[in-house]
């Protein structure tokens, strides 16, 4: 167990080909704040467990998070594929959501220990458990700035289609503009009703007002 914890610590090098070939390709956007975090702290903090506390209690993130990135990487590989497997890839953003729930699980497995005695070294139950805990909220950020937001500026696009659509719509049924004023026209309403000014009401009802 103790030489697959060392493997795994190996792999979190292997990571930084992602950087490499967003440089490479110029995709500087990708390479976000949770990207950068990820990748500079994993190794490190990876290191540390192998070092001191390889097996046992530690395998469970390290097992959890390399499921986490077999699946992660399946969809990279569908990805370059090329554009006909596009209509296999709905599940992109349930990725992040998996990778959430990957964190609260291990913070949930490392923060039991502060209650039940393991003889396991508490302040490595701290070091694993704030490593979830702060990716857990870089994860959640990234979420809601890749997801939430693109779907409110798609509703707020939908929105104004909608709007500009029920304007001309208006303006079939009776808008006019006389001298910059908008005038509507509405059968059930009577003349005298109308928000514009009297000088302003020009052919309603077909009839021209002087």
């Amino acid at each position: 167990m103790a030489r697959g914890c060392w493997w795994y610590y190996f792999s979190k090098f292997t990571e930084f080909f992602d950087t490499i070939f967003f440089v490479l390709r110029k995709k500087n956007d990708h390479i976000s704040t949770l990207h950068v975090i990820h990748h500079g702290v994993m190794p490190m903090s990876v290191w540390f467990g192998v070092k001191f506390t390889p097996g046992g209690h530690s395998t469970f993130f390290g097992m959890l998070n390399t499921f986490v990135h077999i699946v992660m990487y399946s969809y990279y590989l569908f990805t370059a594929l090329g554009p006909r497997f596009q209509k296999y890839l709905w599940w992109k953003k349930y990725l992040t959501v998996l990778q959430m729930v990957q964190f609260i699980l291990v913070m949930v497995h490392a923060f039991q220990l502060l209650f039940i005695d393991c003889n396991y070294p508490k302040a490595f139950v701290w070091w694993i458990g704030l490593h979830a805990v702060m990716f857990y909220f870089l994860f959640a950020d990234f979420y809601k700035q890749a997801y939430k937001k693109k779907q409110m500026r798609k509703q707020a696009i939908s929105e104004a289609k909608v709007q500009k659509e029920w304007n001309l719509q208006q303006g079939q049924n009776g808008l006019l503009r006389v001298n910059g004023a908008a005038l509507y026209e509405q059968h059930d309403v009577p003349p005298s009703s109308y928000t514009t000014e009297p000088r302003h009401r020009a052919f309603v009802n077909g009839s021209a007002t002087k």
